[in-house]
């Protein structure tokens, strides 16, 4: 279809999935500030509790998104879907930035040491920054710029993290929610499914070079 070609999806395409993926905030931000105003709003009777969950579920969900983009495209065989990777690659950070904040100011009053001290002490938030350290530097050198000059083999090679991180953050959500929940198990078990269609792919292209 002429609507779905390449250059259409770049020029409509884009500016409409940026626009959908800042929902989620304006959804955050528009119900603070009725719950500042001291209206009605959707953020539960633990507002914090609401907003630190509310945006650590969407960094998860957008990584893993992003994640999902490269296993369509080879089921599409269409580069269509790649199309996408680096912009909802960046809103999972920036959805992580948020969290963050989000317990860094409603939590921690902006308690620097007392970040700090949770990190060492509650293995759940070391978990979490861990993956938000190696998440960084894929955000830094997300620009086509900065693959020209790390080069095409080492680029890839460093953005190769993003498979230690998914695990990272799906461990942290686990271990944020307390007994037994269903949810995290769906994150992980997606998680697990587009890494076995990874290796199966690397399986083939291994047996058709030997």
């Amino acid at each position: 279809m002429q609507l779905l070609s390449v250059p259409n999806l770049r020029r409509f395409g884009k500016p409409l999935v940026f626009a959908a993926s800042l929902v989620p905030v304006a959804w955050l931000v528009f119900n603070w500030w009725q719950a500042f105003a001291g209206q009605s709003h959707d953020l539960g009777f633990n507002p914090n509790e609401t907003s630190n969950r509310f945006s650590g579920d969407w960094a998860l969900r957008f990584l893993l998104i992003s994640l999902a983009l490269t296993p369509l495209s080879k089921i599409l065989k269409s580069p269509k879907p790649i199309l996408f990777r680096r912009m909802l690659g960046l809103f999972a950070y920036f959805y992580v930035w948020v969290h963050l904040l989000s317990y860094l100011w409603l939590d921690l009053l902006w308690d620097w040491p007392g970040l700090w001290a949770d990190i060492l002490k509650r293995v759940y938030i070391t978990v979490g920054m861990s993956a938000f350290v190696l998440l960084t530097p894929l955000a830094i050198t997300s620009t086509k710029g900065m693959v020209k000059r790390l080069g095409a083999k080492r680029w890839q090679r460093l953005h190769k993290l993003v498979y230690v991180i998914a695990p990272l953050a799906v461990i942290h959500f686990i271990m944020m929610r307390k007994g037994f929940q269903i949810e995290p198990l769906v994150y992980g078990a997606i998680y697990l499914a587009l890494m076995a269609f990874r290796l199966k792919r690397g399986g083939r292209r291994a047996s058709n070079v030997s």
